[in-house]
């Protein structure tokens, strides 16, 4: 169960052996292509009497969109606005996920809508609010590059530091959604997860960036920070910690998540010490048998709000192990104060919405 270190390129590798991966790259580069030229001409796509923004990115696996999506909400709502996020809801039953669980916990009175046909969520979710004092006046498109079916006034699309897609290959053969040159349709790009790279390593992406994307189109480069802890103690009950909670303190890294090095990293740095972390796939379910056995010991699991959002279901009451989350969030490098600015254009005036085009 425990998995190698989840840095290495390796990693990186498509989801099929590469000899399948060079035969089916082509079709696939051929059906995404025939796509976005559809969408590019307009047909299919659905426009909403409000506004729209996107926070998306090109690999398949996590760049930080969940942490952003929260950053996105909190500049809206403090400027009057009431957004509603829209996100497919992976696995999702009875329009509930891990994602939509995390931001519920998060932002308990946000309006979310959790399924594959976003617009028919869309348009339900409008005819119910539709009168009410708590409506909703802007959508948060939760990794909605691909999905172009919405109109948008802002894409803003998300570039892993730590997985460069200069260094990958389209589905199958590697993890690309589509092609590099997709970046052109962005109307924004922030890097992430930069603490976790050298400062050559940042610059090298940064300039080949430049390089694709058309002039003007602006590029930040944040890094992701523990703000604090949840920690839930083997009674139940749960407290804020600062992230210096864990200094003394032995911990096992536990997640199910795209992208587990920056996490994995920031635990070693945060933990007296770190045992063996376990990585399991993206969204993978724990089995139980795992969570009965990390239950019983009396140390520290440190895992993400995403993956608690599974693992709590089969938390045992009776459990002897202190469950750490930490609290994630943003500082950007510089430029962040301008890009709140762009999302803040892209929306408009903070306002009451007309009715449901």
């Amino acid at each position: 169960m425990t998995s190698p270190d989840p840095t290495s390129p390796r990693r990186r590798r498509g989801p099929v052996p590469a000899w399948l991966g060079a035969l089916v790259e082509p079709l696939y580069r051929r059906v995404i292509d025939r796509r976005n030229r559809r969408y590019d001409s307009g047909r299919g796509v659905v426009e909403f009497d409000r506004p729209c923004i996107s926070v998306g990115n090109l690999s398949a696996g996590g760049t930080g969109k969940t942490p952003m999506v929260a950053l996105l909400v909190r500049w809206l709502t403090e400027a009057g606005h009431q957004p509603v996020i829209a996100m497919r809801g992976y696995g999702a039953v009875a329009g509930r996920s891990d994602e939509a669980d995390e931001y519920r916990r998060r932002f308990p009175d946000l309006p979310i809508v959790a399924q594959p046909d976003r617009v028919q969520g869309l348009i339900e979710l409008f005819d119910r609010l539709h009168g009410e004092t708590r409506d909703a006046d802007c959508i948060l498109l939760d990794d909605g590059f691909q999905h172009r079916r919405i109109a948008r006034g802002l894409d803003l699309v998300l570039v892993d530091a730590t997985r460069s897609p200069f260094e990958d290959r389209p589905l199958p053969t590697g993890w690309l959604r589509e092609p590099v040159s997709s970046l052109r349709r962005a109307g924004a790009v922030v890097i992430t997860h930069a603490q976790s790279v050298p400062p050559e390593s940042l610059a090298r992406l940064r300039s080949r960036l430049d390089a694709v994307l058309p002039p003007g189109t602006p590029v930040f480069t944040c890094r992701h920070a523990w703000t604090g802890l949840k920690v839930r103690t083997p009674d139940g009950r749960e407290t804020d910690e600062h992230v210096g909670w864990l200094a003394d303190r032995t911990a096992l890294p536990l997640c199910a998540i795209g992208n587990p090095g920056p996490f994995v990293e920031r635990a070693r740095l945060a933990a007296r010490r770190c045992e063996n972390a376990i990585v399991l796939r993206d969204h993978a379910a724990f089995p139980r048998s795992l969570v009965a056995r990390l239950a019983r010991s009396a140390g520290v699991v440190l895992t993400t709000e995403k993956d608690w959002s599974r693992l709590r279901a089969a938390w045992p009451a009776s459990a002897s192990a202190t469950v750490v989350r930490p609290v994630l969030g943003i500082e950007f490098d510089e430029g962040g104060g301008r890009l709140r600015d762009l999302v803040l254009d892209a929306v408009g005036e903070a306002g009451p919405p007309g009715p449901v085009g």
